[in-house]
């Protein structure tokens, strides 16, 4: 029990020296709570007696009763923040007291609280072995227990109990941060920094950890000024609060305090309540809302001035991990997910079991024409109108996306997904600045429930889809079947054999047209025409296996390859006593844009000795039109060489005639399809092959025609003034050796 009454002098009412360990935070906290733990009634009656209405720092003294160990563990383990327990040494046997100690200490792991031991009988637990072997606080015994001893000792165990509260605080709040930063890639990282800012906070200012932290999102959507304020992490009474925006908050003191925080980019303290301001280096802010009842002392402000300072480099990285995060699944142009975000949204669509939905891949149509023509600020100017566009007809829950320069996903259930409804948005002009620009699109889908696999499976198919409409015809729109994919396959395999032919020289043959003067019916040239033959015996068309070699890159050596063949044959054909011919070949744009091309040429032509007069490079219209400038510089380098230069096909591109007048030609070459017009029932006579010849004398240059398969349609080509021709009405394509016999043929025929 407590010692004698003192006499007057010993009474100590209130024990508060003003700043305390927690940083003196000017309120009334929660009271002590105290825990007696004793059998005797009458310790516990004059503990409450002496220490009535006492404050120790400002708090009261809120007492829990255990008359032995086991309601001492009870409540122990049932109540949260005590602070000190008042543990008699001997109760229900001797070493009752000192083993509740250490259950306390090895099984209940409470290392924070104060344990006073208090003695009736010191024989039975002497004070030096007590104190070394047991994990307690202080030991009195309760004859020396004056009113004053009692409470300048219980003042000493709250104060002690108090550091370490605020120690463990502090170390808890830095241990969630750096576990934040080990995570900050997720969504969780970043409420797990505020939370750690929130539990430090409270650890510095001795508060329970209630408060909140807002920010705006580090990527605003394009075209907007302001994001938001979001709550990004909070704590106690406001943890419903997170993921709301500020507006949404019913608390105007919290709302106001919030948004003169972030406006003035300072802490504002209030009587009641701090917002706190912090930035990093990277531009991005953030404000912490605190409730802290009554105002803050000086000293308090200055921890916080620092703990912001601080603080905002652990927000610049997790700014700075929200960026990485951003940019690895979204488009920053557009801000739509990009390819790996849309197929993350395809696979989620996927384990939600859903099944009529529908992918599709936007293929926005000679984009990169536009983008050469008007610069790449116009071109992004162009996409951010076709995102927005493409918005304004899907509804909530559709995934828009842009997985490629110019090529927009969508994912979207089958009923609201119609191409036709999709093409149609193109059918008004895009304003892009001062331009109104037409735009078209072509469109690949694949249904959920034609085809299974994971979104990059899906996306691929569509993919397929894609290319099968773009290459039957731009505008129009393709659903995936499981027959492209053979196709896709075959063409792949096709490749394969072309690279090795290439590779090897094997099944590749060079067969050679004569090209006739119309007047003269003299041989003056033959054109060079590339064939293959598969190692299985198969004739691959041209048509197929030249455009897989200009997509695929195989076209410079192939066309190198020819280009050397056909003047060694013409070399030949002279050793052996031919007239001399002029060799035509065909080179690809892709060969015409490399730097080194004529450079080659000139390299073929020494070695072989060919005179360069004698050859002609044939270019299509589409290589004509290729970058002005570029073309006409390789054009001159050709020239100088003293090659020719033809243009193939013309008549079926767009080429400029005042940029045709510029380019260094030899000849322009009548399309088949315009030959085959002039001799049919029902057609108007020579048209476009006469335009073209007319064409070819104001310009100075000769013209062919190919194609010509009938005796009239030669007959009205010399009418018009066509000079050469060259068709299935003189000799098909034919191999070097037949195309010899053939020559010597049609010169006995002409002697």
């Amino acid at each position: 029990m407590i010692a004698d009454r003192p006499d007057p002098d010993d009474r100590l009412d209130i024990l508060d020296d003003g700043d305390g360990p927690t940083g003196g935070i000017e309120h009334k906290r929660k009271g002590w709570r105290i825990l007696i733990v004793d059998d005797d009634r009458e310790v516990h009656n004059a503990t409450l007696f002496a220490l009535h209405d006492i404050l120790i720092d400002g708090r009261p003294l809120h007492f829990l009763h255990a008359y032995t160990g086991a309601e001492a563990l009870a409540i122990l383990r049932d109540e949260a923040d005590v602070a000190v327990a008042l543990l008699d040494v001997v109760m229900e046997h001797e070493s009752s007291g000192l083993d509740l100690v250490h259950t306390i200490r090895n099984d209940l792991g409470l290392s924070e609280l104060r344990i006073i031991l208090r003695t009736g009988q010191p024989g039975y637990a002497p004070e030096l072995r007590v104190i070394r072997d047991y994990d307690i606080n202080d030991y009195k015994t309760k004859s020396e227990l004056t009113r004053i001893r009692l409470l300048t000792t219980l003042t000493t165990a709250l104060r002690s109990y108090d550091q370490i509260r605020t120690i463990t605080a502090g170390r808890r709040g830095l241990a969630l941060i750096v576990n934040s930063a080990a995570d900050l890639f997720s969504r969780r990282a970043l409420k797990g920094f505020a939370e750690g800012v929130l539990t430090q906070l409270a650890a510095l200012l001795g508060l329970p950890p209630e408060g909140l932290l807002c920010a705006r999102d580090a990527q605003p959507a394009q075209g907007s000024e302001k994001q938001p304020l979001m709550v990004v992490g909070a704590a106690g009474k406001y943890s419903a609060l997170i993921d709301c925006p500020l507006d949404a908050i019913d608390d105007p003191l919290i709302v106001g305090d919030i948004r003169r925080c972030i406006a003035e980019k300072r802490n504002i303290y209030g009587d009641g309540a701090t917002a706190l301001y912090f930035t990093g280096d990277d531009g991005h802010s953030a404000a912490v809302f605190l409730a802290t009842q009554e105002p803050l002392s000086a000293t308090d402000k200055q921890l916080l001035e620092v703990f912001c300072v601080n603080i905002a480099v652990g927000l610049e990285n997790v700014n700075l991990f929200s960026d990485l995060k951003f940019f690895a699944f979204s488009d920053p142009l557009t801000q739509l997910p990009n390819r790996k975000g849309f197929i993350d949204a395809i696979d989620a669509r996927r384990r939600h079991g859903a099944t009529d939905w529908t992918v599709a891949l936007i293929d926005i149509d000679h984009f990169s024409e536009i983008n050469d023509a008007l610069g790449h600020q116009k071109g992004d100017l162009l996409l951010l109108a076709v995102a927005q566009r493409l918005r304004t007809v899907l509804g909530a829950g559709h995934t828009l996306a842009r997985v490629g320069g110019d090529v927009f996903a969508l994912l979207a259930p089958d009923l609201h997904l119609d191409p036709a409804a999709l093409l149609a948005l193109f059918a008004e002009p895009i304003a892009v600045g001062d331009y109104l620009l037409p735009v078209h699109a072509t469109i690949g889908l694949t249904r959920l429930a034609d085809e299974g696999g994971s979104g990059l499976d899906l996306l691929k198919t569509t993919n397929i889809a894609l290319n099968r409409a773009k290459n039957d015809r731009r505008g129009r729109w393709q659903y995936y079947t499981r027959d492209m994919t053979e196709a896709t396959r075959a063409r792949l395999d096709l490749l394969h054999s072309l690279r090795v032919a290439i590779v090897e020289k094997r099944g590749l043959a060079v067969h050679y047209q004569p090209q006739i003067d119309l007047v003269s019916g003299r041989v003056v040239g033959a054109e060079a025409l590339i064939r293959w033959t598969t190692d299985d015996g198969r004739n691959i068309p041209p048509d197929q296996f030249i455009s897989l070699a200009e997509y695929s890159g195989l076209i410079l050596d192939l066309g190198e390859w020819v280009l050397r063949t056909a003047t060694a044959q013409l070399m030949e054909w002279d050793a052996a006593g031919l007239p001399p011919l002029r060799m035509a070949v065909n080179v690809s744009p892709t060969q015409f844009r490399d730097s080194r091309f004529a450079s080659r040429l000139k390299g073929i032509l020494a070695e072989l000795a060919v005179p360069p007069q004698r050859i002609e490079l044939e270019i299509t219209e589409g290589v004509a039109m290729l970058d002005a400038e570029t073309v006409i510089s390789t054009l001159r380098e050709v020239r100088a060489l003293g090659a020719e230069v033809a243009v193939d096909d013309f008549g079926t591109g767009f080429s400029s005639l005042s940029y045709l007048h510029r380019l260094p030609l030899n000849r322009l070459k009548i399309d088949r399809s315009f030959v085959n017009d002039m001799d049919r029932p029902g057609n108007s006579g020579t048209g476009i092959a006469d335009m073209v010849v007319k064409l070819g004398q104001s310009l100075g240059l000769s013209v062919i025609a190919e194609g010509v398969e009938t005796e009239a349609q030669a007959e009205l080509l010399r009418g018009i003034g066509c000079e050469l021709a060259q068709g299935y009405l003189y000799a098909r394509p034919m191999a070097a050796g037949a195309f010899r016999d053939w020559l010597e043929a049609h010169l006995e025929t002409l002697a």
